[in-house]
């Protein structure tokens, strides 16, 4: 200890107010951790709420969820798995899960490989008509479906894009605005002096982009995946216009929907069944691509 003072003496630093200067932040740092870990918990009640409220109803007598519906089903309220036997006979669920995977799945694909190539091309080559191009691009985030619902459908009619290959076409056009604008973003970050480097190797345009390019946007491609296949996965107006229940290209939101009947007439314990059902795939696609969603995060934080 007397050398520690010593040491501070000479040195011209005075030890006690350093560790008073110390507590003090400290005491800051933990009561704004505290504030932190609040905050996180709020947020995480906010949106795992209403799954586990769903969960819980799924195992609920249909009428116990509208008469009580934030209780836990004991008693007379348990239903076991008969909500979840029911659906499944009334929806033909698994039929719209194999359309839902493979509509999500092609358009995820679609529009991540032709964003991607088009984000490149209008970000690398500098031309009037590539920056409309863009801003074209970016203006298509900003109009609401509801302004271009009926002439997509009156399209989608006249083309015979009700099935699903349509709907990946129809999917590419609305997804590929925020996927192009997310795409360039990272795209401008890539040095050109590792694509020269490339180009002088004797890489093409074409092998510098699947060679070069495409492995460094590994993390933005997985995010920009993640979107889409949210989005994708859960949409029920696009399907429900285009589609509709005369087909038996139906998704999942679609047949869902159906169990909300008429005139009261609903079986609200099947829906809740079904709805927790649906949820499944999408969260472990989501667990599955975690790592790579927050190496896309840091990724963009880095450059800017």
């Amino acid at each position: 200890m007397s050398a520690m003072l010593e040491m501070a003496d000479r040195a011209g630093e005075p030890l006690p107010e350093e560790s008073a200067t110390e507590r003090e932040v400290s005491s800051k740092d933990r009561i704004r951790n505290g504030f932190y870990y609040v905050v996180l918990c709020f947020l995480l009640v906010v949106f795992l709420g209403p799954i586990l409220f769903i969960v819980i109803n799924s195992f609920k007598q249909k009428f116990s969820i509208s008469s009580d519906p934030f209780s836990l089903p004991l008693g007379d309220m348990w239903a076991g798995l008969s909500n979840y036997t029911t659906g499944l006979a009334r929806t033909g669920f698994f039929e719209a899960i194999g359309w839902s995977l493979v509509i999500t799945v092609t358009s995820v694909i679609t529009v991540v490989f032709f964003s991607a190539m088009t984000a490149y091309y209008i970000t690398r080559v500098k031309t009037w008509w590539t920056s409309a191009l863009y801003y074209m691009f970016v203006f298509s985030m900003v109009i609401p479906f509801q302004m271009v619902m009926f002439p997509t459908v009156k399209i989608a009619d006249v083309l015979n894009l009700a099935n699903p290959l349509g709907m990946v076409v129809l999917y590419l056009g609305f997804g590929a605005g925020l996927s192009v604008f997310i795409f360039s973003g990272f795209v401008k970050g890539i040095p050109l002096e590792i694509e020269e480097a490339a180009y002088i190797d004797g890489c093409g345009p074409i092998q510098n982009y699947f060679r070069i390019v495409l492995p460094i946007l590994k993390p933005t491609t997985v995010t920009v995946a993640i979107l889409n296949a949210m989005w994708i996965w859960n949409d029920y107006l696009l399907p429900y216009l285009v589609i509709g229940l005369s087909t038996r290209y139906k998704t999942i939101p679609v047949v869902v929907q159906m169990l909300v009947g008429s005139n009261g007439n609903r079986d609200m314990g099947a829906m809740m069944a079904m709805l927790v059902l649906a949820i499944i795939p999408i969260v472990i696609f989501y667990l599955a691509s975690q790592k790579h969603i927050i190496e896309g995060v840091i990724a963009g934080s880095v450059k800017g």
